[in-house]
């Protein structure tokens, strides 16, 4: 079976992702990683974190057999939903988290990440992030994606914020949806090893400042207004205040 760690960029994805990951391991399942070399899936896995990009038929049906032979593995993304990554959680053949957060938030720290890597000389995936309009606009298609999952049944829906300040009972949901036993010494390792002020100090996580409510403070008055326009009737559904 495979795991689908899925969420809105910017919104500890790879902390989720990482998580999720060491706690199947811990378990016995198979290290991602290494079914991607085994199974030569280095097309459709990047080697950050094995984001599998969009679920499209031929990526999914690529992961069929490991899906069937390994005892089970994570696999990260960020796309919308498909008809075949439907079919595949309504067989079993896929378990399905997704991770979000105030958009408000995340598109902040999408474009100063992107400017961060521009001025490294070292582009990355938000670095066409230039101004408020373009970054508020690649925002809003990621607060549909969340519409489009948060619709799906049986699937665990998980706030980047929570995770951050009630960590002990976000692991334990986690852990109980992965089917783990929490009682287990290698569990609880990871689970001490994943807490927040443990990540910070970790590299591949994409964990930089990730504070809440910060777009508050760095957004004027009309762009907080735009924001409101924006996503204001997504806002309270995700559970924020407008």
């Amino acid at each position: 079976m495979i795991v689908l760690s899925v969420g809105m960029p910017r919104a500890g994805s790879g902390w989720h992702f990482n998580l999720i990951h060491d706690l199947l391991k811990s378990a016995g399942s198979s290290d991602s990683r290494e079914v991607r070399k085994r199974y030569h899936l280095e097309g459709i896995l990047t080697e950050v974190n094995c984001n599998i990009g969009v679920l499209s038929t031929r990526r999914l049906a690529m992961l069929l057999r490991p899906a069937i032979m390994e005892n089970n593995f994570v696999i990260k993304a960020h796309s919308a939903p498909t008809m075949t990554s439907r079919l595949f959680h309504r067989l079993g053949l896929l378990r399905i988290t997704y991770i979000y957060r105030d958009p408000r938030d995340a598109m902040l720290s999408a474009y100063e990440f992107g400017r961060r890597a521009v001025l490294k000389g070292r582009p990355n995936a938000f670095s066409h992030l230039t101004d408020f309009e373009t970054t508020i606009n690649f925002m809003l298609d990621y607060v549909y994606i969340w519409q489009s999952w948060i619709r799906q049944k049986n699937i665990l829906a998980a706030r980047y914020e929570d995770l951050l300040t009630d960590y002990e009972s976000e692991s334990t949901r986690l852990v109980k949806f992965l089917q783990l036993n929490p009682d287990s010494a290698s569990v609880k390792k990871v689970i001490a090893d994943y807490r927040p002020a443990e990540v910070e100090a970790q590299t591949g996580l994409h964990f930089y400042k990730g504070k809440i409510g910060r777009f508050r403070k760095e957004y004027d008055t009309d762009q907080q207004t735009q924001m409101i326009q924006k996503f204001g009737k997504f806002l309270p559904r995700m559970g924020y205040s407008v």
